[in-house]
């Protein structure tokens, strides 16, 4: 059991010993705490932890309320703990105390109180009626009887088998067992019934019912939250154990409870809210969970606050002494708690006495001498409890001893040098020391001093100092002493420092570092670069040159990040030197920063911007580059001034195309090149103006009878200038002076065309086309001399003859219609094919630039009629009469069948039955062989009107041979590939 949390407990456990085997006093590792137990249960036995470490092992002893327990029947001793059989409440509760002792002292534990657990029975006595209004708020008190050990309340509700359900309207606090509902409603009229269970008992006990009855005289209004059942102001809680905070509110409407921490931190994941919001669970409570805590009940009228201060306990140990005779001890000793906690100090479990120690509020100060060894506790209590830290005194007295801190054996110094030798004996008390070389005791002098703590220091070293140096220790228990040799060497020196160097980047350098040493050390160089040490297995660019005093550092295509200072660190067993220089690297420049666009007009822009780094070499020039929608990447642009110098950080950009989205950046430029360029500025448009440049490649012709077609290439989107782009295409006869405009006003426009039947073939017009946009007219192109269409052939080809090749094809042939039957150049002919019985408008049609057309695709002993009429640039012109030619029959359907073929060397048989043609059917007139090598070989043909062939072949390959049927409709059906493989090349 926890102690009450007005007390803030005082860490009392002693530190865990290193080492195992170590001889020390006792230490708690478990001890008894409040507890509460059930009078009846199984075994009848009562069973109180205490167990202590120490070496030699601890012995026990246990009181009860001050008295010393004698082992019994009642009471046995199970290693440390205590056990008590057939417990008794009356004879066996009270105080309990532990009591651990070995040879190094005793420790008591902290007092437990030893209880039994009960449950008296609710009084009889009838409870009152509780009337109330609906809506209003109202409390059950439940009255709990005497009991002890933890209680659990629950509340049944007109007799029902099971508990009232808890929700965010009703409420039964486990601290008070009281029930809250928050809005009462005409459902809640009836008895209510509190129920008490004792958790380690399990008895349970019903109180008497209290009717609940509805006032009708009135409704209550809605009013806001009242926090009712609320937690502590501040609350102490120890590390690990579990912490409940209640919150409940009454009102009208039922408040919403929600929880939160004032500093804004979240709310611990390992948090639980129960009840409806109405308890924070916080278990294992942690030194992070510590702080304020806030319940805000809400509900549309407004609001409550509830706070409260979780406050982790802290702890302080007294730590384990080792301590000479006569040397003084502090131990310091703090807790807090309400009321404030009184002190005591306890040496093997009885209080130290006060006459021979001098004891403040918190602290105890100590002369030691050798009877104070022994165990120390600091008693810190209050009405709540108390509780203990403790620690171990052991008083030390032996003769110097150098076995774990011996003079050093060597040492090494460089002439000029300081040395300083330690002397540290373990001793107690105290040693007295002095130092000897050779056989003579020194002295302090100029160069030479023994210092308090024993330490020997020489200073401005020469040759003649080395040699064996003694210290000799003593105390009242004895004297030791400890020697160690000095070895004077030469020292170090850098003979070739490092100079400081501009360079370039790309290039490559040596800063020298040479030595002049001792010839019996051997030197390690180390390089550092702006304060860190080079890693050469890391480092692509650094790499050490040198013999055995030199260590020259190659810094190897230099760039700007190795600008900075670099240090040579010359090391031997004696001494370090160092030296150092500066290398700057000359770059070309950083990219400006701060671009700004200024001032736009149609055709400039005002840019400034700041300077970027130089990187060591001044910017000499800048140059702006510009980007649009329309450009292939970033272009240079032309500026005012025409070369902007380094020191100027603004310039005009001139010559840009108006109503067109731009973007700028800046590049510097140095002696030592061009540098990265500015981030990218803000897009801009530049203002509109009247388009500036003229369609190109004006042209025309063609078109229709009466029709005048006039052609240009577009404006580009970026030469427009402006909204609202179009065209206006002006044209007139040749010769007169008036001109005829159109408009057009599709930015994407490049053809226009004039229709008037009246117009004469071939006309000339002079025509010009100009542009316009929403700021007005542009300028027009070059009049160019354009004709009108041609007109239609007016005659139709002559002469035409068809005849049928098969029945799937027609060849047609006709005389051209005269020059003098077109007024232009006839580029070719329609040839119009139609069965017997459809109309020309349906006829399919076949254009040739030649008087002779073949159709093909046609069906079998089928009447078609055919004409041709002549076409130039204007049209067709009229359809000759119509021709009649009937196709062919359609081959035989059936393929040759019953193949067989015979391979011998190079010749391959073939034999097939002849194919016999039914009526509607072209007679037979023969045969195709159609054979190639393999899928992909080049096909060879073979016409024969036999059913038989022979054929010569080369041997090493598979063939594919097909036989087909030929006759006056066609190739008939074909036999279908018959593979045969390939034959051996032998004869």
């Amino acid at each position: 059991m926890l102690l009450p949390w007005e007390l803030l407990i005082l860490l009392s456990f002693k530190d865990c010993l290193a080492e195992r085997n170590t001889r020390h006093g006792p230490v708690f590792s478990q001890e008894p705490s409040d507890s509460i137990f059930p009078l009846s249960f199984e075994d009848n036995k009562v069973f109180i932890n205490c167990k202590a470490k120490g070496n030699p092992a601890p012995y026990y002893k246990w009181k009860v309320d001050g008295r010393e327990i004698d082992m019994d029947l009642n009471y046995n001793l199970v290693e440390g703990n205590l056990l008590i059989n057939n417990p008794h409440a009356t004879h066996h509760g009270g105080v309990y105390q532990c009591i651990a002792t070995n040879t190094f002292g005793t420790i008591v534990s902290k007092e437990a109180k030893v209880q039994f657990a009960y449950l008296q029975n609710f009084s009889r006595k009838p409870r009152n009626t509780v009337s109330v209004r609906e809506g209003q708020a109202v409390v059950l008190l439940c009255g709990p009887p005497p009991h002890n050990g933890e209680i659990k309340y629950s509340w049944v509700f007109n007799r029902r088998p099971s508990f009232l359900l808890q929700d965010t309207r009703r409420f039964v606090s486990q601290r008070t067992g009281n029930l809250y509902i928050a809005k009462v409603e005409a459902s809640d009229v009836g008895n209510y019934t509190c129920v008490v269970r004792n958790m380690m008992t399990n008895a349970t006990v019903y109180s008497s019912p209290t009717p609940v009855e509805l006032r009708r005289d009135a409704v209550m209004a809605e009013y806001e939250p009242k926090i009712e059942v609320q937690f502590p102001e501040s609350l102490h809680v120890t590390k690990g154990s579990s912490v409940k905070l209640e919150c409940f509110a009454l009102g009208n409407p039922v408040p919403a409870i929600t929880w939160r921490r004032t500093d804004g931190n979240p709310l611990p994941g390992k948090m639980k809210i129960n009840h409806s919001n109405g308890v924070l669970e916080i278990p294992y409570f942690r030194p992070e969970d510590a702080g304020a805590y806030e319940c805000v009940a809400e509900n549309s009228r407004g609001k409550n606050i509830a706070k409260g201060q979780l406050i982790f306990q802290s702890m302080i140990t007294l730590k384990d002494a080792h301590m000479a005779i006569e040397a003084n001890l502090q131990w310091e000793c703090r807790a807090s708690g309400k009321p404030k906690p009184v002190y005591r100090w306890l040496k093997n479990g009885e209080p130290l006495v006060l006459e021979v120690r001098m004891t403040t509020e918190f602290e105890c100060v100590i002369v030691i001498n050798l009877l104070d060894s022994g165990m120390y506790q600091c008693l810190a209590e209050n009405e709540h409890g108390a509780i203990y830290a403790s620690a171990e005194l052991k008083v030390v007295a032996s003769a110097p001893d150098f076995s774990k801190s011996l003079v050093k054996k060597s040492m090494l110094i460089q002439r000029g040098g300081e040395v300083i030798m330690e002397c540290r004996p373990h001793a107690s008390p105290r040693a007295s020391i002095s130092w000897r070389r050779g056989g003579e005791f020194l002295k302090d002098s100029k160069r030479r001093t023994i210092m308090e703590d024993g330490t020997l220091r020489i200073s401005n070293i020469s040759e003649s100092d080395g040699g064996r140096y003694t210290c000799v220790a003593r105390n009242p228990f004895g004297t030791s002493s400890s020697t160690g040799t000095l070895v004077v060497k030469e020292p170090t020196k850098i003979t070739v420092p490092p100079l400081s160097v501009d360079a370039t980047v790309g290039q490559s350098i040596v800063l020298p570092c040479e030595v002049s040493r001792d010839s019996s050390l051997d030197p390690t160089f180390k390089w550092f670069f702006n304060g860190k040490l080079i890693d050469f297995n890391k480092q692509d660019h650094f790499e050490m040159i040198g013999g055995e005093s030199a260590g020259d550092l190659m810094v190897r295509n230099i760039q700007l990040k190795h600008s900075g200072k670099y240090v040579c660190m010359v090391h031997t067993v004696v001494d370090s030197v160092s030296a150092a220089a500066d290398l700057i690297v000359r770059g070309p420049p950083g990219a400006p920063e701060g671009l700004m666009v200024g001032e736009i007009t149609d055709s400039s822009a005002q840019l400034s911007w700041g300077s970027g780094p130089d990187n060591h070499s001044p910017v000499t020039t800048y140059t702006i580059q510009a980007r649009t929608p329309f450009s292939i990447g970033w272009q240079a642009v032309r500026t005012v001034p025409d070369s902007v110098p380094g020191q100027m950080f603004h310039a005009t950009v001139i010559d840009l195309n108006p109503w067109v989205d731009y973007e700028f950046r800046v590049v510097a430029i140095n002696n030592v090149g061009v540098g990265e360029p500015s981030m990218q500025s803000k897009q801009i448009r530049t203002k509109a103006a009247v388009p500036e440049v003229a369609p190109g490649n004006v042209s025309g012709g063609g078109g229709s009878r009466g029709e005048l077609v006039i052609q240009w290439e577009p404006i580009p989107e970026e030469l427009q200038n402006g909204e609202e782009f179009g065209y206006i295409v002006a044209f007139r006869s040749l010769g007169t002076t008036t001109w005829k405009q159109t408009v057009l006003a599709s930015p994407d426009a490049s053809r226009y065309t004039f229709r008037n039947d009246s117009i004469p073939p071939l006309s000339q017009f002079e025509v010009k086309v100009g542009v316009y946009n929403k700021e007005g007219e542009g300028p027009s192109s070059h009049v160019v001399v354009v004709y009108s269409a041609e007109e239609e052939p007016s005659v139709p080809p002559s002469r035409v003859l068809a005849r049928t090749l098969s029945a799937s094809e027609i060849e047609v042939y006709w005389e051209p219609i005269p020059q003098t039957a077109s007024s232009g150049k006839i580029i070719g002919y329609e040839v119009l094919c139609w069965e017997e019985g459809v109309q020309e408008s349906d006829a399919e049609m076949v254009k040739v630039t030649d008087t002779v057309a073949l159709l093909s695709g046609l069906m079998g002993s089928t009447l078609y009629l055919i004409s041709v009429r002549a076409q130039n640039s204007a049209g067709a012109g009229p359809s000759s009469p119509a021709v009649n030619v009937t196709t062919k029959k359609p081959p035989p359907s059936q393929p040759p069948g019953n193949i067989e073929w015979n391979l011998t060397n190079s010749k391959i048989f073939l034999k097939w039955e002849h194919v016999k043609a039914m009526g509607n059917e072209s007679e037979v007139t023969g045969y195709k062989v159609v054979y190639r090598q393999n899928w992909l070989g080049k096909s060879s043909v073979v016409e024969t009107n036999r059913t038989s062939v022979e054929l010569q072949v080369p041997s090493g390959d598979d063939y594919l041979i097909e036989i087909k049927v030929l006759s006056g409709g066609g190739d008939g059906s074909s036999s279908g590939p018959i593979r045969i493989p390939k034959m051996s090349s032998k004869r």
